[in-house]
């Protein structure tokens, strides 16, 4: 079973996390969520989820102040960690080794045992600091994954285009899924082969 640590940062875009919680829970995949103070008020400021949401989510829970937790050693196994969404704050932690809680700690963790680490930047527009902090993290070896929606699959609501960014999310940790509609070419018609004479 692979498990997989989730951390929720205080950045706009909490519903991310919910939707990627409830994908990996039909999947029966074991999740390790860490969520900020901050992201809790977000999460009563833009959604109509309520905390006891998250928790019935997560296979294991821990607060973001709890840096004793397993998680937080390279001696516990996982299959990598998603930070979604990821505020600016968490990235410049992350960047910088700056363990100061569970999520980041986490983090750094994740890269120096060589594991998949996806951070969904959220906060736009980004000036040239931010920049240089995503290729710092990208150079330790984490994955920049912003929620920038795409629309070849023609989105039909929200969820269509939150989906289309979870399924990145999960191709990346190779996690099977079928999010959304993969591109195909522009040809509608099947694909072309040559066949032998």
């Amino acid at each position: 079973m692979k498990k997989i640590i989730i951390g929720i940062s205080g950045a706009s875009g909490i519903i991310y996390s919910i939707k990627l919680l409830e994908f990996l829970k039909k999947k029966q995949i074991e999740t390790y969520v860490i969520a900020s103070e901050a992201a809790k008020k977000i999460m009563e400021i833009e959604t109509e989820y309520k905390f006891e949401d998250i928790l019935s989510l997560s296979g294991f829970f821990y607060n973001n102040n709890e840096i004793e937790a397993k998680i937080a050693s390279g001696s516990f196994l996982s299959d990598g960690m998603v930070i979604i969404p990821c505020s600016i704050k968490t990235l410049s932690a992350t960047a910088n080794s700056y363990n100061n809680n569970l999520i980041t700690r986490a983090a750094d963790v994740t890269l120096k045992e060589g594991k998949k680490l996806v951070m969904m930047i959220r906060e736009t527009p980004f000036h040239k600091g931010h920049l240089k902090l995503m290729l710092k993290a990208a150079d330790n070896g984490a994955c920049i994954l912003p929620a920038i929606p795409a629309f070849y699959h023609r989105p039909k609501n929200i969820d269509d285009i939150i989906n289309q960014t979870l399924g990145k999310i999960c191709d990346y940790l190779q996690i099977d899924n079928n999010l959304f509609k993969r591109w195909n070419g522009s040809d509608t018609n099947a694909d072309r082969r040559v066949l032998p004479e």
